[in-house]
């Protein structure tokens, strides 16, 4: 392959807590002259861990995982410059998650039921700029709390949200712990909350 076919190629990187699925993915991602495939991941940690040495242009990530789920993964790219886009894959059922996944940032979503040419040409498509999205209530989107919140104070809920204590949050965004009260205390203003638990409660619903 020439340089400029090789420069051309979208560079792929997988999330998902599944040994099975990860195999099948990085099987079919490799198999296709349009993507490079350069990281698998099993949780989002590990994944945005390894972000800036992988580089990927399109993550393929499944929604419900134990260590930094689809979500967390979308909200902690927000604050990230030129961060690759996220196509969510998931088996989870709800006609409002597609919704979940464009108001937190992602640019697709499809659903394990679809066959496998279906993620590919999405894979292409969010690679080359597009969105891919079934039919949406745009409504749905609008009415999300969250959408009030600056990239970084969803940052800091989705942390919280993933059982991180205030240090923990500031050790994992290099601030102090002055900085992350500063967030928390905003973040309860503008979703009306009291505590961190309504502010939880409500994250897992928006």
């Amino acid at each position: 392959m020439n340089e400029n076919a090789a420069a051309k190629m979208i560079r792929v990187a997988v999330v998902d807590k599944s040994p099975l699925v990860r195999a099948a993915l990085e099987h079919l991602i490799s198999e296709d002259p349009r993507f490079e495939f350069v990281a698998v991941s099993a949780d989002g940690e590990e994944l945005l861990r390894n972000i800036e040495q992988t580089v990927p242009n399109v993550i393929v990530s499944g929604w419900v995982m134990a260590l930094g789920d689809g979500k967390y993964i979308l909200d902690h790219l927000q604050t990230i410059e030129a961060a690759p886009q996220v196509i969510i894959y998931t088996g989870a059922e709800g006609d409002f998650i597609p919704s979940l996944v464009m108001a937190h940032g992602g640019a697709a979503y499809v659903s394990k039921s679809e066959e496998p040419q279906e993620l590919l040409d999405t894979i292409a498509a969010v690679g080359n700029g597009k969105m891919v999205f079934p039919y949406l209530d745009v409504k749905q989107i609008n009415d999300n709390p969250l959408t009030d919140l600056t990239k970084r104070e969803v940052e800091v809920l989705s942390s919280l949200a993933a059982g991180r204590t205030n240090k923990e949050i500031a050790q994992e965004l290099s601030v102090s712990n002055n900085t992350v009260k500063f967030h928390v205390r905003n973040l309860y203003q503008k979703l009306n909350v009291k505590n961190r638990s309504q502010a939880v409660s409500l994250y897992h619903k928006s």
